[in-house]
């Protein structure tokens, strides 16, 4: 894993479309892995937004956190 290269775009828009992507990629696994092994990672997620200092920084986590329950559910 240490030589793959995981280059991010300086752009907002192209850094847009990797949170995108990996929101994406985050709601796929939840739905592979099984609604109650899912259901712990999400409740994990929310343990760790809750502990975030700074709270625009919490705030942006729990939207995100609340956007792949909401693509899981469906």
């Amino acid at each position: 894993m240490n030589t793959i290269d995981f280059t991010t775009s300086t752009t907002p828009e192209a850094l847009a479309t990797e949170i995108i992507c990996l929101k994406a990629t985050l709601t796929l696994l939840l739905k592979a892995i099984g609604q109650a092994d899912a259901g712990k990672v999400i409740i994990k997620l929310e343990h760790f937004a809750a502990q975030i200092e700074d709270p625009a920084q919490a705030e942006i986590f729990k939207n995100s956190i609340q956007q792949i329950k909401h693509a899981y559910r469906q």
